[in-house]
């Protein structure tokens, strides 16, 4: 199998090869979930955030990262799961939709997983209603299912 090479309008390499696609998978409630690896920007460990007032309960607040201000959504509060507890260390992946930077709060990062985008399944008709209306389709591994998520739908709210 051949693997061509293109250089994107922002001068990145992109790996044009039709069929298999990168995740980034994170943890939100022991529930593996993976965002594809081109719109991930980065993935951060502590950080400081700050309050917004009358924000939606999705959003945690903001944080600046390298002079940008980024929205932190709370993953946990967008799926309608409980939340952290204050002790829990969290992590963030950063993504950028519609030129606005949003940190996704997530449990943890995992690896990136090359997947066949042949055997990416629909979403399951009994998926719960916040994760039907977030979810690309799933990828079922060895042990667990993934949740793939479109991140145009998660950050529409």
């Amino acid at each position: 199998m051949t693997t061509s090479l293109t250089v994107a309008d922002n001068h990145d390499i992109v790996h044009m090869d039709s069929e298999k696609e990168g995740f980034v998978t994170m943890r939100v409630c022991n529930q593996l979930i993976g965002i594809s690896v081109l719109v991930v920007q980065d993935v951060l460990r502590k950080v400081e955030i700050a309050h917004v007032p009358l924000a939606p309960h999705e959003v945690a607040g903001s944080m600046n990262l390298r002079g940008r201000i980024v929205t932190v959504i709370d993953m946990r509060a967008r799926l309608g799961l409980e939340a952290a507890s204050p002790n829990e260390k969290t992590m963030h992946a950063v993504v950028e939709y519609r030129d606005e930077l949003y940190s996704l709060m997530v449990d943890s990062v995992g690896d990136v997983l090359n997947l066949p985008v042949n055997h990416i399944e629909k979403s399951p008709a009994n998926l719960a209603g916040n994760w039907k209306d977030v979810a690309a389709g799933v990828y079922r591994l060895e042990k667990e299912l993934l949740v793939i998520l479109d991140v145009q739908a998660l950050l529409t709210f």
